[in-house]
């Protein structure tokens, strides 16, 4: 029996979209196949790193309304989501929250330190309550 899927989660890193957001392509078209929403998050760290970024919220909401306009999921109701911490918390949380059916996020080539500290997919696809597609980018 074939799941019904109502809710996509999609978290993007925004520092690393203008070279790969093959997981946002790939949630938009399980979106279209399925006939679900999209809900795309971003998560805005703790402690920015460029101390010209007062407000981060903010700042990553805009962000993330350009990248989505930029790449439009026509044929998809979308949502957009900012949220602060730590990534890997925050996405496991928002799914729990929101009640998400998949998320679709990408995973980045591991190094050693992945390894021993454990990567935000791997984390996400331990920690999450529903199915985690994992794009490889």
């Amino acid at each position: 029996m074939t799941r019904d899927t109502k809710l996509i989660l999609c978290p993007v890193n925004l520092r690393h979209t203008q070279t790969n957001y093959d997981a946002y392509e790939e949630a938009i078209a399980m979106a279209r196949r399925r006939g679900a929403k999209l809900l795309v998050a971003t998560v805005a760290p703790e402690m920015e790193r460029n101390l010209n970024i007062r407000d981060s919220e903010s700042f990553w909401g805009e962000q993330l309304q350009k990248f989505v306009a930029a790449h439009p999921a026509e044929g998809v109701e979308l949502e957009t989501v900012i949220r602060k911490g730590a990534v890997h918390r925050q996405i496991v949380k928002l799914a729990e929250e929101r009640n998400v059916d998949v998320i679709v996020m990408e995973s980045a080539n591991p190094k050693v330190q992945d390894y021993l500290l454990g990567t935000t997919a791997s984390h996400v696809v331990t920690h999450a309550k529903c199915s985690v597609f994992v794009v490889r980018g």
